[in-house]
Parts: C-alpha cells; structure tokens; sequence
C-alpha cells in the first residue's frame, strides 16, 4: 500500500492507496483544491469543513450532470436505432403489399 501527501486548502493530508495510484489520488486532490479555491473566491474562506462539503457538493453535482448526459446520448441513439428498424419494417411491407 503506497502513502501520499496531498494537499488541500493549505492543509496536508497523509492518504494511502493501493500501489501504482499515487498520481491518480494526486490529480483528484489537485481537482478538489482548485474546486475549494473556486469557492474561495466566490464566497470567501468559511471553513475547511464547510468549503469540503461544498466542493464535494459542486463535485457530485458534476457528476450526476455527467451520468445524465450520457444517458441522454444512450437514449438518443437506441430512439435512432429504433427509428432505423421501423424504416426497414415499413419497406419490408410495402414490399410484401406490392408482391
């Protein structure tokens, strides 16, 4: 198990991972940082604990867009397929009808 430092808001935190994640935990906390700085700048410094939940909020909310939109684009493409197989359908009748 690898250890890292990160840090956060000006605070370091000691984390472990499993080994050969060291710069994927860095990069997360790298992206959390630059959401707590976000916040700072907009709302000012209330507090480690407050900002934390705030950009894991900001984060998650992120996150959920993210899920939506793909499942928007799955559902897009299933309504063309769709579409695609009725087209065939209906020319398969018509074919049928005129023989």
């Amino acid at each position: 198990m690898a250890q890292v430092t990160v840090t956060v808001n000006g605070q370091r935190y000691q984390l472990a991972c499993r080994d050969g994640e060291e710069a994927r935990l860095i990069g997360l906390a790298g992206y959390v940082d630059g959401k707590v700085g976000d916040l700072i700048e907009g709302i000012g410094n209330i507090g480690d604990t407050r900002l934390l939940l705030l950009a894991a909020l900001v984060i998650a909310d992120e996150l959920m867009e993210a899920r939506d939109s793909a499942m928007r684009a799955e559902d897009d493409e299933f309504t063309q397929r769709l579409a695609k197989a009725a087209n065939r359908l209906e020319d398969i009748a018509r074919r049928l009808e005129s023989a």
